[in-house]
C-alpha cells in the first residue's frame, strides 16, 4: 500500500484552549455540540470517539489509545441548552498524520459548503473536494462531495421529490398573482409522474409580438415537442383557418419540423444562421471558402447569391452536396420568404441556456422561480431602458436610418408617380415604391427599415423617414413589450395546502406530483446537462453603411459621395 501523505501541524496547534472550549461553555442542544466538537477535531486533525450521546449528556475523547484529552457535556436543569462540565484539553498523541479523517463525513461537507452553494449551484464536487482541501487540509472523496452538496441542497430548497410535489400549488399562485398567465403541470400513469410544465407570463405587446413561454418536459421527444407547439398555438389564440404568416427560427430537427409543420402549417420555418453557418465550418476548414460564404448569405439578391455560390464551386466542388442539405430557401437572405427583421440566429437561447445552466441542479420549483427572476430583472432593466430614450426608433434603428439619410445624399432622384420613384447612382438604378414600402435592392421589405434608396425617395418629397419604420422598431412598441410587471410568488407556507391540478387528459383532481419516470438515478450525474447546439459566436462580418458592400466599413468606404 502506498504511504499516505503527511499533514504538518504545529506542536502548540493541538491545544484546544486556543479554540476557545472552556467549562461553563454552553452549546444551543446536543447536535450543535456535537457538531462544534467535530469541526474542533478537524481543523486540529485528531480523531474523535464518542463514548456516550444521549438526551442529556455527550462524552468524547481523543481516539488514540492513553491520550488524555476528554470532554464532558450535560443538559443544563430547566432549559434546553448544554454545558461543558469537565474537560481535559491537551493531547499527547501526535494527531492525524494524513490527510484523511473519520470526522469528514457527508454531513461535515454539506455543512462546509452551505454558504458556497447557496451562492452558488454550480459549485463543482472536483471543486469541493479541492477546497476542502485547501482550506481544512482534509481530503474526501468525489462521492463524499457530491453527497454532500446534495444534502445541502435539499437543506437550501428542499428535495427535488418536493419540488414536483410543489408544483400544483405554485402554478395557482403564477395563474393568481400574475393574471392573464398560464400555468400547467401535466402527469402521466395513475401515480401521477411529472411528464410537463408550461408556463408563460402575460407579455403587453402589439403588432404580432408574442408572449413568451417556457416549456419543461420529462424527456426531449418528438411527443413533447408536438405537445409544445400545440400550447403555443392555443396560446396564440388562432387556429389553422386564420393563422398568421409567423417566421420560425429553430435547427430544423426532424421532431421540430413536424411539429410546425402540424401546429403552424403556414409559418416561415428557417434555419438558425449560426447553425448552417458552425456547420459549414465544420465541414469545410476553409477560411476563404467561408467568407465567401458569409457574403452569400448577405446578399440581397438571387443574382447576388448565385454568383457567390459560383465563387465557392471554384474553390471546392463539395460545396453542392451540402448545399443540398442546407437548401438555401431555408436560411440565405436571397431566399427565405420569412420576414426577420435582421434577426438570423437564435441569439436569446444563449441567455436561457445561461439561466438553465445556473439552475439546472434545483428542485423544480426552484428552477423556474431562478427564472422568473431573471426574467422579471430582464424586464425591468429594459422598461427602465426604454423610459430613457426620446427619440421616435429605438438607438439602433435610429442609428441605421441616421446612416441612410446621409448615404442618400449621394442619390438622384426621379419621381414617377406619387408612390414610385427612380434613384438613380453610378452604380445602378433602384426602383422604390413608398406605399408599399418597398426597394428593388430588397433592403426595406428585409429589415423593415428604409434603405438608402428609400430615405432618398421620401426626403424628396418632404416625409419623415423615421416615420417609415416597422413600427416594431419605435420606442413606443418597445416600450409596450417591456411593460408587464411579472409579480413575485410568496414563500410556500403561505400557499393554500389542497390546489387542483391536471393530467394529460385535463381532468381536474387534488394532484401529488412525483418525479419523472427518467428522472436522474443516484450517485455521479453525467456531464451532459442541456442538450443544445454549438453557441460559438460567428465571425463578425463587417459592412459598409454606405454602399452595404462586406469587407470594410463606411469610414474605409472609397465609393465617393
Amino acid at each position: 500500500m502506498a504511504d499516505q501523505p503527511l499533514v504538518t501541524i504545529p506542536s502548540d496547534s493541538l491545544d484546544l484552549q486556543d479554540h476557545s472550549l472552556v467549562i461553563g461553555q454552553e452549546f444551543a442542544d446536543v447536535e450543535t455540540c456535537r457538531r462544534a466538537l467535530k469541526d474542533i477535531a478537524i481543523a486540529l486533525h485528531f480523531d474523535l470517539r464518542i463514548v456516550k450521546s444521549d438526551r442529556s449528556r455527550f462524552i468524547a475523547k481523543c481516539s488514540k489509545e492513553g491520550c488524555p484529552w476528554r470532554v464532558h457535556v450535560a443538559k443544563c436543569p430547566g432549559v434546553p441548552t448544554f454545558s461543558i462540565r469537565t474537560l481535559h484539553g491537551e493531547h499527547t498523541c501526535e494527531g492525524v498524520r494524513n490527510l484523511h479523517h473519520q470526522q469528514a463525513s457527508v454531513g461535515w461537507v454539506a455543512r462546509s459548503v452551505e454558504a458556497r452553494v447557496r451562492d452558488n449551484p454550480q459549485y463543482k464536487p472536483k471543486e469541493i473536494l479541492q477546497d476542502i482541501r485547501d482550506q481544512h487540509g482534509v481530503a474526501v472523496s468525489y462521492m463524499q462531495a457530491w453527497r454532500g452538496k446534495e444534502r445541502s441542497m435539499a437543506a437550501l430548497h428542499g428535495t427535488f421529490e418536493e419540488g414536483y410535489r410543489l408544483l400544483p400549488g405554485y402554478c395557482e399562485q403564477i395563474r393568481k398573482l400574475n393574471p392573464g398567465s398560464i400555468a400547467s403541470v401535466f402527469t402521466t400513469g395513475q401515480d401521477n409522474f411529472f411528464q410537463r410544465l408550461f408556463v408563460s407570463y402575460p407579455v403587453d405587446a402589439d403588432d404580432g409580438l408574442f408572449p413568451l413561454a417556457i416549456g419543461i418536459v420529462d424527456v426531449e421527444s418528438d411527443e413533447n415537442w408536438m405537445w409544445f407547439m400545440s400550447e403555443l398555438r392555443k396560446l396564440l389564440g388562432v387556429n389553422t383557418d386564420n393563422m398568421p404568416r409567423l417566421t420560425i427560427l429553430s435547427e430544423r430537427q426532424p421532431s421540430i419540423v413536424e411539429a410546425v409543420e402540424t401546429h403552424f402549417p403556414s409559418a416561415f420555418h428557417g434555419f438558425c444562421l449560426r447553425y448552417v453557418s458552425e456547420n459549414f465550418r465544420d465541414t469545410f476548414k476553409n477560411s476563404k471558402l467561408v467568407n465567401i460564404f458569409w457574403n452569400a448569405v448577405y446578399a440581397l439578391t438571387a443574382v447576388e447569391f448565385e454568383s457567390k455560390i459560383s465563387e465557392m464551386v471554384e474553390v471546392s466542388q463539395d460545396v453542392i452536396p451540402w448545399f443540398q442539405h442546407f437548401p438555401p430557401q431555408l436560411w440565405a437572405v436571397a431566399y427565405f420568404e420569412g420576414v426577420r427583421y435582421g434577426h438570423f440566429t437564435l441569439g436569446v437561447t444563449e441567455i436561457l441556456y445561461n439561466w438553465s445552466l445556473e439552475c439546472h441542479e434545483l428542485p423544480i420549483v426552484q428552477m423556474m422561480e431562478h427564472i422568473r427572476h431573471q426574467m422579471s430583472s430582464w424586464f425591468t432593466e429594459r422598461r427602465n431602458l426604454g423610459m430613457r430614450w426620446s427619440s421616435v426608433l429605438v438607438p439602433l434603428a435610429e442609428k441605421k436610418i441616421l446612416e441612410a439619410i446621409t448615404d442618400a445624399r449621394c442619390y438622384q432622384v426621379l419621381r414617377a408617380n406619387e408612390v414610385e420613384f427612380e434613384i438613380v447612382s453610378s452604380e445602378r438604378t433602384n426602383i422604390v415604391d413608398i406605399r408599399t414600402r418597398e426597394c428593388s435592392c430588397r433592403r426595406w421589405q428585409l429589415y423593415g427599415l428604409p434603405c438608402a434608396h428609400a430615405a432618398a425617395a421620401l426626403i424628396s418629397c418632404g416625409q419623415n423617414a423615421h416615420l417609415f419604420a416597422e413600427h416594431c422598431f419605435t420606442v413606443d412598441s418597445y416600450r409596450e413589450a417591456y411593460s408587464h410587471i411579472i409579480n413575485p410568488i410568496p414563500d410556500k407556507s403561505l400557499w393554500n395546502e389542497h390546489v387542483e391540478g391536471a393530467d394529460g387528459g385535463g381532468a381536474k383532481f387534488d394532484i401529488a406530483i412525483r418525479p419523472p419516470k427518467t428522472r436522474r438515478p443516484p450517485g455521479r450525474p453525467k456531464k451532459k446537462v442541456l442538450r443544445v447546439e454549438s453557441l460559438k459566436r460567428p465571425k463578425r462580418i463587417v459592412q459598409c453603411g454606405r454602399c452595404h458592400m462586406l469587407g470594410h466599413s463606411q469610414k474605409k468606404c472609397t465609393m465617393q459621395t
